[in-house]
């Protein structure tokens, strides 16, 4: 059912990929994400992915592909980073309005200037209003797991979104690791052959993405958001089958030792794991840490990540974005508007860090707990504060 092997994680959603049985991969190359598409080039010319490969001459050309050949019914993914992204920025509104179930993979990347290839999510957070769905993955083998079931989500009769999985560029997309690779007939078993229910077909002809006035494009955009935040029950029953399936199990919020918490640590990305260490030395120093983990970014787990936070009297959150001149980072903002209509709610405390791919230690984290329990016992509860930058 499964084998074991080491692979990096770049390579590993390539496989994913020729396991779904991809039909068409369109994709521009750009750092760090370009190991994934060059791979499938390679499972492709040597006839181990039976798909139609188009290397285009911009990313805006990839999505605009992916448009096309998805709205045909045909199964297709592609993959883009930071710049690329937002290259792609325009035509990613259009394949979430058209209801495209497209897979992309994001190997999130800091956004220009000043120039920078190294991972954080400013280019995650320029893209969470598309219309897409969004989950992260913090290591080579959840990304392998979270692209399958991508597939199964986005193309479930119920959904029909594209669906986009995040890893951080170079902390996981360049990194070897151990994991299990499932055979393809479980992945067959997991994920049936896609049937797109309106294809376009020339006997049959259809409009898509036709022009609307004002006095119909607010009823157009009222059920897309209504259908989009209803994608969740599905994703969480995918997530549930696969974990049936292989033992690994997903959810839209995550937790570390949190049961017992009195303040809690949030963090999204492969970050996640050193600060697990950060909360485990903290907790064998008899402090009462946990860690939160949003797995699922669109459609916002509210009812989740609200009954975890609730449970707590501070909640310590880490953006890798900055939300120029606003009060928080993007992630911490979001929280706290979740938060706001609830009577019981814990404080909060934000920061900011890892940018441009700079590293943050455990101790680092450790150090960013503490000064976010000192705050709140000085009670300030004001702006985000940046850590580790140099004067």
């Amino acid at each position: 059912m499964m084998r074991k092997v080491g692979m990096e994680a770049s390579f590993a959603i390539a496989e994913a990929v020729k396991l779904a049985d991809a039909d068409v991969v369109a994709a521009y190359p750009i750092t760090p994400q370009t190991h994934i598409v060059e791979r499938l080039a390679e499972l492709v010319a040597n006839g181990e992915l039976d798909a139609d490969y188009m290397p285009v001459e911009s990313e805006h050309s990839a999505m605009s592909a992916c448009l096309g050949a998805s709205a045909v019914g045909a199964r297709t993914f592609t993959a883009t980073a930071g710049q690329g992204l937002e290259l792609m920025h325009e035509v990613l509104y259009v394949a979430s309005s058209l209801r495209l179930p497209i897979v992309m993979t994001v190997a999130n990347r800091a956004l220009s200037g000043p120039l920078n290839v190294w991972g954080d999510h400013s280019d995650a957070m320029a893209t969470r209003d598309c219309g897409w769905i969004q989950m992260f993955a913090e290591n080579a083998q959840q990304v392998f797991d979270l692209v399958l079931c991508a597939f199964r989500i986005a193309e479930d009769q119920a959904v029909l979104f594209p669906t986009m999985v995040h890893i951080d560029g170079f902390h996981v997309s360049h990194v070897i690791e151990s994991l299990s690779l499932l055979e393809p007939e479980v992945v067959n078993k997991f994920l049936p052959k896609y049937q797109p229910p309106y294809a376009l077909n020339p006997d049959k002809p259809l409009t898509m993405g036709a022009f609307a006035a004002p006095d119909l494009y607010t009823e157009t955009k009222k059920p897309q958001d209504v259908a989009l935040r209803a994608s969740k029950e599905v994703i969480i029953q995918v997530w549930r089958e696969f974990g049936e399936l292989t033992g690994r199990h997903y959810s839209p919020v995550e937790t570390h030792r949190a049961d017992d918490a009195e303040t809690l640590l949030l963090t999204m990305g492969s970050f996640g794991e050193t600060a697990t260490v950060a909360v485990d030395n903290l907790r064998n120093k008899g402090q009462k840490i946990g860690l939160m983990k949003l797995r699922l970014w669109r459609p916002f787990p509210f009812d989740e990540f609200r009954e975890v936070a609730t449970r707590v009297k501070l909640l310590i959150v880490l953006d890798r974005a900055l939300s120029f001149g606003g009060p928080s980072g993007p992630v911490c903002s979001e929280l706290q508007a979740a938060l706001y209509p609830l009577e019981v709610r814990p404080k909060i405390i934000s920061f900011v860090g890892g940018l441009g791919g700079r590293d943050i230690s455990v101790e680092t984290f450790e150090n960013m707990i503490h000064r976010g329990l000192d705050r709140a016992e000085r009670k300030e509860f004001g702006e985000f504060e940046m850590i580790e930058v140099r004067e």
